[in-house]
């Protein structure tokens, strides 16, 4: 969950107390509607704090809880923070602290953020059909280059002699794999030096050229980086393939709800009246977007 998404909840779930505080007759009826699937955990001064509610201030607090903590200790702890939300909001009330002017800016400006995370919650996954994700999928699919992919081995080590050597056993025989797990310095050496399938630009220049030089079944001469001396063997070339619409679902979901909610940033702050009073900066009004979520 994103920041704006996180905050989102940690609103609402100050308001859920807030309702209870101050509307205790719905509070009463919901008592009264048989609200199985979020059950009452606990109350405090006569409010429910139900298990919904510890979701949200475990969303609020958690990153500050002892890690060593079990479940249990944890659900203790979080029925313990809800009901001291309760009890001293409900003294805050008690002692007129909510007709503070800073506290009436600051729950305004906490209403219309919650409002804002809302409706844009609500119009990104409206957003989020079939028809809408295959459409992206298709788009993005027509504009992908074709990228040549090698699949490629290598044995690093520290010299150009020792490079050299290896490249002589190579030649008489050895199995690569073999000796890259004997020789090489790398991470991947217990892997037979296997890098897997990467395109030109994942490796640096040097590597790169010389490993997309080779065909399949060929080993490079001795080739010098900032990492030391690689002899290169490649396995096998192919175009990259494409990524199905399955393997990339959740990013387009993503890229949807994002653009509806951008869309719909502009749509009302295009309509709407907004003045300055101060002498804002010349900016490009397109270029920001502080009410859309942070991208994931």
């Amino acid at each position: 969950m994103d920041s704006n998404r996180l905050a989102v909840c940690r609103m609402l779930g100050a308001f859920t107390l807030a309702a209870f505080l101050c509307a205790p007759i719905a509070a009463a009826w919901a008592q009264d509607s048989g609200q199985n699937s979020d059950p009452v955990v606990a109350r405090a001064n006569g409010i429910d704090i139900r298990t919904s509610d510890l979701a949200f201030a475990e969303e609020e607090i958690g990153g500050n809880m002892p890690q060593q903590m079990s479940s249990d200790q944890r659900r203790d702890y979080l029925i313990t923070y809800l009901a001291d939300v309760i009890v001293l909001s409900q003294a805050a009330e008690q002692q007129k602290i909510n007709q503070n002017d800073d506290v009436k800016r600051r729950l305004a400006f906490d209403h219309n953020r919650v409002l804002m995370e809302a409706l844009l919650q609500q119009t990104g996954q409206a957003a989020v059909t079939d028809a809408a994700l295959h459409q992206v999928y298709d788009d993005a699919v027509k504009q992908m280059p074709s990228e040549e992919e090698v699949h490629a081995r290598h044995i690093l080590v520290a010299t150009e002699d020792e490079a050299k050597a290896i490249e002589v056993q190579l030649k008489n025989g050895a199995d690569f794999a073999a000796l890259a797990k004997e020789k090489s310095k790398d991470p991947g050496a217990a892997d037979g030096g296997d890098l897997g399938w990467f395109t030109k630009d994942q490796m640096v220049p040097a590597f790169s050229d010389a490993a997309f030089k080779l065909q399949k079944g060929q080993i490079s001469d001795p080739v010098h980086t900032q990492f030391g001396w690689h002899i290169i063997k490649v396995e096998d070339r192919r175009i990259k393939p494409t990524p199905t619409f399955d393997e990339v679902k959740d990013q387009l979901r993503t890229y949807v709800e994002h653009r509806a909610e951008a869309q719909l940033v502009d749509k009302l702050r295009s309509a709407a009246n907004i003045q300055r009073f101060d002498a804002p900066p010349v900016t490009n009004p397109s270029q920001l977007n502080p009410s859309a979520p942070t991208k994931k």
